[in-house]
């Protein structure tokens, strides 16, 4: 008999932002994904919706970089 519970299906894990452009740049924080180094070494301890906000803040970062 197999269980279609959802609370025994392993939980999806927000991927990380890391696009293996790993460089920091002055103020630590990673010129290929954006995350601050504070925050890559938080990630793979951080729940998901800790990592979705590290993602956010990641995003805003990384759009003055484009410019």
């Amino acid at each position: 008999m197999s269980s279609t519970n959802s609370d025994s299906a392993p939980q999806a894990r927000h991927p990380s932002p890391c696009i293996r452009r790993c460089c920091l740049d002055d103020t630590d924080v990673c010129v290929g994904c954006g995350r601050t180094l504070a925050e890559i070494c938080e990630w793979n301890q951080a729940s998901d919706p800790r990592r979705r906000e590290i993602c956010a803040a990641a995003e805003l970062r990384r759009r003055p970089m484009r410019g």
